[in-house]
């Protein structure tokens, strides 16, 4: 087995490596791309780029990790890990805390994401062999001793009830809100545009949804969001691009659009693909409020700097979680701690 430190000093080296030139992970990502066309290469470059250097960077494994004591487990749990497929490598944090914590992993993969982890796993193990025997990839999880399990809403149902005697994190459906005030500068509102559509808004950081001010002017946003128009050259993207207007015209609803985004008035924080979810606000306390009491549905809320006495991104910077920013909140590192101290 392997001690704290060679854990992690076999993700540095796997980080350091991924940030190179690797011809094989290229096949890779073809294969990926060809299996699953949403994840495109750009949207698994993107995906592999930020794990190298937010997840597997010492200075930001040293930051994270200073506030935690990790012990040895005297004995490794098992952990069983159902993995979700919204986006490339989605499911990558939970693999690298149980890593970290020196646990194992029984790794359910989603069918939609079946070769990246496969292959970075394979690349850590030619960096240190003994990475080996923390990783089991399975079709069905059996002998473990605590699950984490990301899914739908309605899978998430299914999952409390199969795991309920076990240790556990289970993930539902979140999303990501903006709050605007028609303040921001144009820069503000393209950078708006990479929470929205990167990985073409299946994530669960992605803005679903924006919170704007009575009277406000669309035209500056909707200018702004035209510069991602050539989505619209995805064959999948056009396809419900196309059928969700069509709905909305059918329907009479009114929306506004740019060729690429429709927006729409609407309380849901879960939008179609190509659509974007708008309500109005009248107050900063009111807004504040709303998002209280709807915390369990958001994942995260992108804002200018100091307009709320909340945590907030700026645009932008949704899709580039640090290791601390934990999915649901739930910190996932302390739940796999205390797994050390089981008998």
């Amino acid at each position: 087995m392997m001690d704290f430190t060679a854990r992690i000093a076999a993700l540095v080296a796997l980080g350091e490596h991924l940030q190179g030139e690797d011809e094989y992970l290229q096949a890779v990502m073809h294969r990926t791309a060809h299996h699953n066309p949403w994840f495109t290469k750009e949207n698994q470059t993107l995906a592999i780029s930020a794990i190298a250097q937010k997840m597997l960077n010492q200075d930001e494994l040293n930051t994270w990790l200073r506030k935690y004591h990790v012990p040895e487990p005297v004995d490794p749990q098992v952990v069983g890990l159902v993995m979700a497929g919204n986006i490339p490598l989605v499911g990558f944090h939970d693999v690298l805390c149980v890593f970290v914590a020196g646990h194992k992993a029984q790794i359910k993969l989603s069918d939609k994401d079946p070769y990246l982890l496969p292959y970075l796993l394979k690349l850590l193990e030619r960096i240190d062999p003994r990475t080996a025997n923390y990783f089991q990839l399975v079709e069905q999880l059996a002998d473990f001793t605590a699950v984490i399990a990301t899914g739908s809403n309605n899978s998430a149902r299914y999952f409390e009830t199969y795991f309920k005697k076990y240790p556990h994190i289970i993930r539902r459906n979140r999303n990501g809100v903006g709050v605007l005030t028609g303040t921001e500068t144009p820069q503000d509102l393209h950078l708006l545009g990479q929470d929205v559509f990167r990985f073409f808004g299946l994530g669960c950081r992605n803005v679903a949804k924006v919170y704007v001010p009575q009277g406000y002017d669309f035209r500056p946003l909707l200018e702004a969001l035209h510069a991602y128009r050539e989505l619209v050259l995805h064959a999948k993207y056009k396809h419900n691009f196309d059928y969700n207007y069509a709905l909305l015209i059918l329907n009479k609803v009114k929306h506004h659009a740019n060729g690429c985004i429709l927006m729409t008035e609407n309380e849901s924080l879960t939008s179609r693909i190509g659509m974007l979810h708008f309500e109005y606000y009248t107050d900063i306390a009111q807004l504040l409020e709303e998002l209280a009491q709807r915390q369990e549905e958001i994942q995260c809320v992108v804002a200018q700097p100091g307009l709320l006495p909340i945590p907030t991104l700026t645009f932008g910077q949704t899709q580039e979680p640090n290791l601390w920013d934990y999915p649901d909140g739930v910190d996932t590192l302390a739940f796999l701690i205390q797994l050390s101290t089981l008998n």
